[in-house]
């Protein structure tokens, strides 16, 4: 059976670009040496990409680059310089994450898909699309395979693209700020540091809890190719040219309905030039991704054996080896040390080790050299094209200083809501079992109830009234009340669409960036500045409440809610309330205090102190909560 279905590559280097291309693929993504969130790989200079962009074509291959990181308003006119340059040369694709990016470049004449760190995880996420210009939407990872056919069934009102290969973040898309709150480097503007692959302890155990394996999903792609999903996306921009390679042909081969038998070789020469386990991510169900072992790449297992006088007893070995096979002996974490096979009859290890059981790893065979050999050496891409000037002037608004902000609350217990009704002006009450209730005791008291929907729900239920949400998706569930924007939905400029009453701004965000969205942005704003912030949230069907303690001895509160969903909390508490002179000058409509998960006498005492603007009360807060942190307001993020 021929399908149809588009095979995305990734070009993380040149070298990566005429890997993936002479693998097979339809069509590669890369990056440029900003705006992209893999700011770690190569990427290309301008001169390279549009050199690129025509190799790509001569090949007849489609060439996608990623502009998907947040924008701040102070590089928005490089961000539209450059998207105004791919246009010029011919790119076929933007791929986008920031809102204010996209309303910005929404009239030029060049396609846009919505990154998966738009959080594109239900139908009306897909009619979200297609109503603000987007192309084509590539999926939440989260998504199950019948989530999926959901969403598309009858016809997608955009194209979809779903990741089958590569790397899997444990955090919802488009949701994590753990890089960015531990250690200042966003995520959201591709300079994650990886802290999901770092050990941690919970429930007195400890080991890689958040470390996925990756997706290896060449078995699905008959079936999304069934059901009308457009392409099929292979994670790895900062991987090696062997593994582009490999991973373009392996898929285009399976995409062009050959038997496996064609390309088993490469398919299992992928698990040696990078492998920290596989899965099928959530496509066949909820179910845990996380590989526990390891988190690092150590190459194809062939299994475990004794070691005895150096020894390796080699018919214990589940899987065969070749001469010159460089093979890596592992116990436990530890490394013990690696070798080239010189004997197929009598593996004898040329370095001390003492006698015992070990995992024996193939990290090196000599097809890899062959590949490397036949993708040869990149031509050296050049081009004419300069970056065309832009200025994008920022919109002043009058907006009215001076004034007492709005103080907000975000509560999921009756017990906190009812300590903080008296100083509250709004309420977002997580949408539970509860709600209802929550609702009644606000209207007592003539404050506005808020539903709080979930991060992340394929099926969100109906509610009425007012709503705030996470995921551009959820906005067409406010059709009968106002509808508010939590800082999920990653406001970071003063061009974000002011087409909710009320949007948090983005937690990344430093004073001087608050100051210039709340100078030049016509919407109704608010600022956090209480409460834990969530760090992540996953939809891992094992992880439980708890404490999660990192290697020096950081403690993260994790819960889980209603719908299934952990959500991670920052070690310590966000308190801006020293700050909230400075943010009333600026015009701040509402300011959000968290205090979900938090015990009452806190919740009153942070209440009152933020209601009476009482800066005395800081030390009391500070000796209550343990820490606290001013998060990105002083120091700003990468």
């Amino acid at each position: 059976m021929l399908f149809i279905m588009e095979i995305l590559s990734p070009a993380g280097s040149p070298e990566g670009l005429v890997a993936s291309v002479k693998g097979g693929c339809d069509a590669v993504y890369m990056g440029g040496k900003a705006f992209s969130a893999r700011a770690f790989s190569d990427n290309f200079t301008d001169k390279e990409l549009e050199g690129a962009i025509g190799y790509a074509h001569d090949n007849g291959v489609k060439a996608y680059v990623a502009v998907n990181t947040l924008i701040k308003d102070a590089e928005m006119s490089d961000a539209l310089s450059y998207v105004r340059f791919l246009q010029d040369v011919g790119v076929d694709a933007v791929i986008v994450q920031d809102l204010g990016l996209l309303k910005t470049i929404r009239r030029l004449d060049i396609k846009k898909h919505a990154s998966t760190q738009m959080g594109i995880h239900t139908r009306e996420g897909l009619e979200w699309c297609a109503d603000n210009g987007i192309d084509r939407a590539i999926l939440a990872r989260e998504l199950t395979f019948e989530e999926i056919k959901s969403m598309v069934s009858g016809g997608s009102p955009v194209e979809t693209e779903v990741f089958v290969q590569g790397a899997l973040c444990y955090c919802i898309s488009g949701g994590c700020l753990f890089s960015s709150v531990i250690g200042g480097r966003s995520g959201n503007r591709g300079q994650c540091a990886q802290p999901c692959r770092k050990r941690y302890s919970k429930d007195g155990k400890g080991g890689f809890i958040l470390s996925s394996a990756d997706i290896y999903g060449i078995d699905w792609l008959a079936r999304l190719d069934e059901i009308g999903v457009a392409a099929a996306k292979i994670e790895g921009r900062m991987r090696s040219t062997a593994y582009a390679y490999l991973s373009s042909k392996i898929y285009s081969d399976a995409n062009k309905g050959l038997p496996f038998e064609e390309y088993s070789k490469e398919a299992n020469l992928l698990q040696t030039v990078f492998n920290r386990g596989f899965c099928d991510g959530y496509l066949p169900g909820v179910a845990s991704p996380v590989q526990h072992k390891y988190a690092d790449n150590r190459g194809f297992l062939l299994g475990e054996a004794d070691v005895r006088g150096r020894r390796v007893d080699v018919s214990e070995l589940e899987e065969t080896f070749s001469l010159k096979d460089g093979l890596s002996i592992f116990k436990g974490d530890v490394k013990v040390g690696g070798f080239k096979v010189s004997d197929l009859h009598k593996i004898v290890v040329p370095f001390a080790i003492s006698d015992g059981r070990y995992e024996i790893y193939r990290t090196y065979d000599p097809r890899i050299d062959e590949v490397k050999n036949l993708v040869g050496p990149a031509p050296k891409f050049n081009g004419v094209k300069h970056r065309p000037v832009v200025k994008h002037p920022l919109m002043d608004f009058a907006r009215l200083t001076n004034k007492n902000p709005d103080l907000s609350f975000y509560v999921n217990t009756l017990k906190v809501l009812e300590s903080v009704l008296e100083y509250a002006d709004r309420i977002y009450y997580d949408a539970d079992n509860n709600l209802e209730k929550a609702r009644s005791l606000c209207e007592d008291a003539k404050v506005e109830c808020v539903a709080h929907l979930p991060r992340f729900a394929p099926m969100v239920p109906t509610l009425s009234g007012p709503i705030m949400v996470n995921t551009v998706g959820q906005i067409a569930h406010g059709h009968d009340g106002r509808v508010y924007g939590s800082n999920n939905m990653n406001m970071f400029n003063s061009d974000f669409p002011a087409s909710m009453y009320q949007t948090t701004i983005s937690t990344e965000l430093s004073k001087t960036e608050t100051e210039l969205i709340a100078t030049h942005y016509s919407g109704r704003m608010e600022v956090m500045v209480f409460g834990r912030t969530e760090i992540m949230c996953t939809r891992d069907p094992e992880m439980t409440g708890g404490t999660m303690t990192d290697e020096k001895g950081y403690q993260f509160p994790v819960y889980k809610d209603h719908f299934g969903l952990s959500h991670f909390l920052n070690s310590s508490d966000l308190l801006l309330l020293p700050y909230v002179g400075e943010l009333r000058r600026m015009g701040v409509d509402s300011i959000g205090i968290d205090l979900r998960k938090r015990p009452v006498q806190l919740a009153r005492t942070v209440s009152k102190a933020f209601a009476e603007n009482d800066i005395a009360m800081k030390g009391k807060i500070t000796e209550m909560c343990g820490s606290i942190n001013y998060g990105a307001y002083l120091k700003g993020i990468s």
